[in-house]
């Protein structure tokens, strides 16, 4: 994780009103705690050589299987070039309706502008809404309702022409 990343982290967390998010990855642990005006960040990077060899170990399998997807994902990736990738901003629960008993904010072959509300993302009890940076039709819904979404997993796949 670079700098601009730890950046843009920061800038998101103040934006969505959050409180306190903590997170932890392999190397490197960033709390991010907001109050009022004022905002602080805790970033520590360590690695610890006691988890690295069981990690090593842990990793093995899911790397094996994950060799196949790779050659797949190539062939796909050249169909979808032509394509803009909506990512999640956050991470949390994804949601394609505002609420069970509504319609999807969008289904494939919607046409959606910049702005409109694609999905809404649930993070510590608050929905984000997750609005389109471009304009175009959905061509591809890639995550299920109500499954978890990872920072910057694509979402959608929208044809711009």
């Amino acid at each position: 994780m670079d700098i601009k990343e730890i950046q843009s982290l920061i800038k998101f967390v103040a934006k969505s009103g959050a409180s306190e998010v903590k997170l932890e990855m392999e190397d490197i642990k960033i709390t991010i705690k907001t109050g009022g005006e004022a905002s602080e960040t805790t970033i520590i990077q360590a690695a610890a050589p006691m988890a690295t060899a069981p990690q090593m170990i842990a990793q093995a399998p899911v790397a094996q299987q994950a060799a196949p997807a790779p050659a797949a994902a190539s062939a796909n990736t050249e169909d979808d070039s032509k394509y803009v990738t909506i990512k999640s901003p956050i991470i949390g629960t994804f949601y394609r309706k505002p609420s069970p008993d509504k319609p999807s904010f969008v289904e494939v072959g919607s046409t959606v502008n910049a702005g409109d509300t694609v999905c809404v993302i649930e993070a510590m009890k608050l929905f984000n809404e997750i609005e389109s940076e471009v304009s175009g039709k959905i061509v591809k819904v890639l995550v299920d309702d109500s499954s978890p979404v990872e920072f910057d997993q694509p979402l959608f796949l929208v044809d711009p022409s």
